[in-house]
């Protein structure tokens, strides 16, 4: 996905016609593109990995709720950030789901510019995730086109062994590790020892 060419989207599922009429003119009216969904079965049933952006989900819905509906996207790994809206009884149920990875909550009645702040928030917070998540993804790749040796040098490169230590290690020319360290360099796209190790670092944190 280029992350250019990426359109966030509000998707907003509440079984209250009025709000979510009176939510999307806000947030259109502020340059945002926004999807309704009266039901949380429905936007289930649209549902995709690709979707960027943020959900907006009221807590509590008909046959299946917010909650639940949250519940079953964390199963299926969904990264789209969540902002619960919730009645005065249901604070401390919002508080809940805060600690189980949902990005915050509203409480009814709520000002526009209140939740609009929390939805700009929420979409910073997305692009930021989504270009971590791109930048270890590519490094993730970078690193799988190793050789095994091109492994082995760079090994003894995070044990901060030097050229001749290498090769005497490896039985190989100080000319031939050179030439391995260059090619991992360039492979990890790094242009030092420091960049080389926070690349490294990215890798292991997706093990």
């Amino acid at each position: 996905m280029n992350e250019a060419t990426v359109e966030q989207k509000i998707f907003l599922v509440d079984d209250d016609e009025a709000l979510r009429d009176s939510l999307t003119w806000m947030l259109e009216s502020h340059g945002h593109k926004v999807e309704t969904y009266a039901s949380a079965e429905a936007f289930l049933a649209q549902w995709s990995e690709r979707f960027v952006g943020c959900l907006v989900l009221d807590v509590r819905m008909p046959t299946m709720s917010g909650i639940e509906l949250f519940e079953e996207l964390q199963r299926r790994h969904s990264v789209l950030p969540v902002i619960f809206i919730s009645g005065h009884g249901d604070v401390p149920m919002a508080v809940a789901l805060l600690k189980k990875g949902a990005v915050d909550f509203i409480e009814k009645p709520f000002a526009s510019e209140d939740m609009l702040r929390l939805i700009e928030n929420c979409l910073g917070r997305e692009r930021e995730q989504r270009h971590r998540r791109q930048i270890e993804a590519d490094t993730a790749r970078r690193f799988a086109q190793l050789t095994a040796r091109e492994h082995e040098v760079l090994d003894l490169i995070l044990a901060g062994k030097l050229n001749k230590q290498i090769a005497d290690v490896l039985s190989i020319s100080i000319k031939t590790v050179e030439v391995h360290r260059a090619r991992v360099m360039e492979k990890m796209g790094a242009n030092s020892l420091a960049s080389l190790i926070q690349n490294m670092m990215t890798v292991e944190l997706r093990r």
